[in-house]
């Protein structure tokens, strides 16, 4: 092996964008919560991937929108402190959706912002065609002076392989900051909770929005080595309860079986999962949640 390299790259991008389905593409592990509801991504969760003989490690920022709550301001103070501490910000936008207002505000932040070089990403090329594609190309590069484009499919991985390479040539020489077999920074205990609140959000849609939180509050370690996981899954008001129990308690069975088998996935080993259903009315503005999920309780003052 010749000299290590190691650096950060932030990935930038309004919500929906696929941030986390990329980040999952290239690291090939189940990460940041994939999800086809808007500003899921709630802690600065990192990953690690592998290039020859570079380490990469992402800080998968939240989506980047206009903040209306206290968690929603932490979230993008979150974002743009990912990318001041970033060697390399790639730029992510949907190549049907275009050069939208959320795409402005970010480039003027950049612009203001950052002097980390920048690579521009379009994802989900396969919805438009060539022409829209290289208009869209043009455009963006006479926004700001991107240091490459690259044209990717995060769904099905085209292009992400030179987008990979690309980033690797680019992180300075340094030792490797995290063990080969490391994925992820977050405690699993965090991840199995992320899983969980992925499942929850997936098949409870436009019913709970974002009130809802998911914690792991005991992990134990069996002798047969599998893991006995308890969780509980916070919702703002008594009738929120009903909504993710489902009825007879199909719901909230149909999420743990699902849970359970990812979790199982990713720890390599049977786990044992238990969910339970509590009201918290005003955990978005609890202080230790923030610091749970790698927010700053201030930044949303």
């Amino acid at each position: 092996m010749g000299e290590t390299r190691c650096g950060y790259v932030a990935l930038i991008g309004e919500p929906n964008a696929g941030k986390s389905t990329l980040l999952n593409e290239m690291v090939g592990a189940k990460v940041s919560i994939v999800t086809h509801k808007v500003q899921t991504t709630r802690a600065r969760i990192r990953g690690v991937a592998l290039e020859g003989d570079a380490q990469i490690v992402f800080v998968d920022t939240p989506g980047l929108f206009r903040p209306r709550r206290r968690l929603d301001r932490a979230m993008v103070a979150a974002a743009w402190s990912g990318v001041e501490d970033a060697d390399v910000v790639a730029l992510l936008i949907e190549a049907h959706r275009g050069v939208t207002e959320g795409v402005e505000r970010i480039l003027e932040t950049l612009k203001a912002e950052t002097r980390r070089p920048v690579a521009l990403v379009i994802n989900k090329i396969d919805r438009v065609k060539r022409e829209a594609l290289l208009a869209l190309v043009q455009d963006m590069s006479e926004r700001f002076p991107f240091e490459a484009t690259f044209l990717i499919s995060a769904t099905n991985g085209d292009g992400v392989r030179d987008l990979k390479a690309w980033l690797a040539a680019r992180m300075p020489e340094s030792p490797w900051l995290y063990p080969e077999d490391q994925i992820a920074d977050l405690p699993l205990r965090m991840l199995a909770a992320e899983i969980t609140r992925e499942k929850l959000t997936l098949r409870l849609h436009q019913e709970l929005p974002y009130q809802l939180t998911v914690e792991t509050e005991n992990w134990e370690e069996k002798k047969d080595g599998s893991a006995k996981i308890d969780q509980v899954i916070y919702v703002a008001r008594e009738g929120h309860r009903g909504i993710v129990l489902g009825k007879k308690g199909e719901t909230i069975k149909a999420v743990g079986a699902e849970a359970r088998k990812d979790i199982s996935e990713l720890l390599g080993r049977k786990a044992h999962l238990f969910l339970h259903v509590a009201v918290r009315p005003n955990w978005e503005n609890e202080a230790e949640r923030y610091e749970q999920m790698g927010l700053d309780f201030s930044d949303g003052s």
